[in-house]
């Protein structure tokens, strides 16, 4: 037995913890509406680094938003993004562990399990016949052992991390995904089927796989690439998902998992119509959504608020190398794009937040100033009383602006 993962959730980072009620509003109302997704509060070690918090804030925050409002459902809280040198600190407290393997792509490892892995594939065939997919798949040999060259190592550190985990939670009492999703270039179907193989060979219950996909998932910002190329790949990887839990023992309730997904409206319609096709589970995970929208509130409330929100701006702009060095393979930031902290300065504190706001029928969005604020997250991390001070002072605007982006732009547009 394991616990059972549902067939819809979202994952929803906040950086600061002060949105836990605004964020549960948006799942208690969609539910309302019929729309009934679980609410999962990730925070990876990085943030809680350079926010200077501690696993168990997290799980503080979503256990008081759920005994506040009333939530009868289910919710999980995720140590995201761990790997074996930083899962320690979230154990007492997760009960959802995305284990991030992606920095083992393409590493040789010495441990046996390629021909473990053939044995495996050697029940579908070298021509699987997969329901739904747009094309036949091919599985000789060769390419099964170039496939496993690229992944098996990365595998074996899933099945490693998980079975540490497991020592101290106990089996069947967290979900576990596996994340490969922060690489330089996407995996294929056939990827993810030899994948998945090797995960049921390592023994590793995943429950949610998270892999790279076509296309650009920059943080903060819409989809880059071809929605309809996404699309069929999108339809190809949920089918596979479904043969290799028929084929491999895999867990039934295992589903794909996309990351940063937040502000992907240009593939929202698409995934919609693909998990209502298929008739399947989705996790997606937000990525600082809850950060830009107390930034860019704070901005539009005018006195303090607007000069603390410029004054990030500025110091973004001081540090840009800094903040954006981590973040390289997720934002992509057009230098002479960005307006100057004087011209900001200028501007009223409403046209501001125009600026911050993901709306891309106003003119004055500025999806550069969004992707480099969602790094900036540090300065007001420095700030730190004033900045929790602000959000304190300010709380139902950003409360309601929390609230509005989480059901209004994603869960509706995502699961309804």
């Amino acid at each position: 037995m394991h616990m059972k993962m549902e067939k819809f959730s979202m994952g929803i980072g906040d950086r600061f913890g002060h949105q836990g009620r605004a964020q549960l509003t948006a799942f208690i109302t969609a539910a309302r509406s019929g729309v009934h997704v679980v609410p999962v509060w990730n925070k990876s070690n990085r943030e809680h680094l350079i926010v200077h918090s501690e696993p168990s804030a997290v799980r503080a925050e979503a256990d008081d938003a759920v005994r506040s409002l009333g939530w009868k459902g289910t919710y999980h809280v995720d140590a995201d993004h761990i790997g074996i040198k930083t899962v320690d600190r979230f154990l007492p407290v997760s009960d959802f562990f995305t284990i991030d393997v992606a920095d083992f792509i393409g590493k040789p490892t010495d441990e046996p399990g390629l021909d473990d892995l053939i044995r495996q594939l050697a029940k579908v065939g070298p021509r699987p016949e997969i329901p739904s997919v747009s094309r036949p798949f091919e599985l000789a040999p060769e390419k099964i052992v170039a496939i496993a060259a690229k992944y098996l190592s990365a595998v074996k550190e899933a099945g490693r991390v998980y079975r540490y985990i497991e020592k101290s939670r106990g089996r069947g009492n967290f979900i576990t995904e596996v994340s490969m999703d922060e690489t330089d270039r996407p995996q294929t179907p056939e990827d993810l089927l030899v994948i998945l193989a090797a995960l049921a060979c390592e023994g590793v219950p995943v429950q949610t796989i998270a892999p790279k996909f076509t296309g650009r998932f920059n943080k903060g910002v819409d989809y880059q690439g071809d929605p309809a190329v996404f699309e069929r790949e999108f339809m190809d990887d949920i089918a596979v998902v479904a043969f290799a839990v028929r084929h491999f023992g895999l867990p039934g309730d295992l589903k794909l998992s996309v990351h940063s997904g937040s502000d992907k409206f240009s593939i929202y319609a698409p995934i919609n119509r693909t998990v209502k096709r298929m008739n399947c589970g989705l996790h997606l995970k937000t990525a600082g959504t809850t950060w830009l929208e107390e930034i860019a509130a704070l901005a539009a409330v005018g006195g303090e608020g607007t000069t603390f929100a410029r004054e990030v701006y500025a110091g973004a702009l001081d540090h840009y190398d800094e903040l954006c060095a981590p973040y390289a393979s997720v934002i992509d930031i057009d230098k002479s794009r960005l307006p100057s902290a004087k011209k900001v300065q200028s501007l009223p504190g409403d046209a501001f937040a125009a600026m911050i706001r993901h709306d891309a029928n106003n003119p004055a969005y500025n999806p550069w100033v969004r992707q480099l604020l969602h790094v900036g997250y540090k300065l007001a991390a420095n700030a730190g009383p004033r900045y929790s001070s602000l959000l304190k002072t300010y709380a139902e605007p950003i409360g309601r602006a929390v609230t509005e982006n989480i059901l209004n732009r994603h869960l509706l547009k995502i699961f309804g």
